[in-house]
């Protein structure tokens, strides 16, 4: 899989038999096109699935996990991505006096009429994007002014661009018992639950008499055995969804917790 960045603009590209890479921590606001394929989002145990021409809009700061697909026809995947950064949203809000009234409290993932103007609009993209060098900061500055110009059509999204609250401390074990296989740094799962580093890892170790460290790799291995045993999930298939990096040292961490390969709990038929 290919992402080709030019400043806060990104294309997302792969054909069949390519890897998809994804991050799973949502850093800032993202507005984007599927121009070809479809991903299915997996978030806050809710899935929903988005297929080409599908526009949206995803919050920033969570987690979110994302299986992309190729279109059948062209047998590519191929999404077109703007990051809309709290630097540049306070820069705008500064300038034209557009506050949020209030703390957002709706839907974290939106989706959007994809009208003749939001066509028109990632329609302009696409000859940047053949040749990114033309994107200047200047270039994509004003492009990130009118793309949230064209958001704002909707009062709604006012509170959800401008809301530039931190999250509020949150509970540590019901987030972490759900959060647990997102393969993200402690530092996000501390600014998820409201907390710094060092005060995330001090309540984490009041609550689970245990390192973070230690707490995520036993429940990740717990999980892949029951999905290996029980659901008769290959560990190829199951290492990656359960929060680990690769295969190699799942293999290695599994055996040395459980005294047998992972591959030999699968059921034979």
């Amino acid at each position: 899989m290919a992402t080709v960045f030019q400043h806060n603009v990104a294309l997302s590209f792969f054909s069949k038999d390519e890897k998809q890479e994804h991050d799973p921590f949502v850093y800032e606001h993202v507005l984007g096109l599927i121009v070809s394929g479809a991903v299915d989002f997996y978030t806050d145990n809710k899935a929903v699935s988005h297929y080409t021409g599908t526009l949206s809009l995803i919050r920033k700061n969570q987690l979110v996990k994302a299986v992309k697909k190729i279109d059948s026809v062209s047998n590519q995947f191929i999404s077109i991505n703007i990051f809309l950064t709290q630097d540049a949203l306070r820069k705008y809000s500064l300038e034209y006096g557009i506050k949020s009234e209030k703390v957002y409290s709706g839907a974290s993932n939106v989706l959007l009429e994809n009208d003749a103007f939001m066509r028109g609009y990632f329609d302009s993209l696409l000859p940047y994007l053949a040749k990114p060098e033309i994107l200047t900061s200047i270039l994509a500055q004003a492009k990130t002014t009118e793309a949230i110009e064209l958001l704002l059509r909707n009062p709604v999204l006012k509170d959800f661009l401008f809301d530039f609250s931190e999250p509020y401390k949150i509970d540590l074990e019901a987030y972490m018992n759900r959060y647990f296989s997102y393969n993200v740094p402690l530092v996000q799962f501390a600014k998820l639950t409201g907390r710094s580093l060092s005060t995330f890892k001090r309540d984490f170790m009041k609550i689970f008499s245990v390192t973070p460290e230690k707490w995520l790799q036993k429940r990740r291995l717990e999980m892949a055995h029951f999905l290996i045993s029980q659901k008769n999930r290959k560990p190829s298939d199951v290492y990656l969804e359960v929060g680990f990096e690769n295969l190699s040292h799942f293999s290695t961490v599994f055996k040395k917790e459980f005294g047998v390969n992972a591959s030999s709990l699968q059921q034979k038929y």
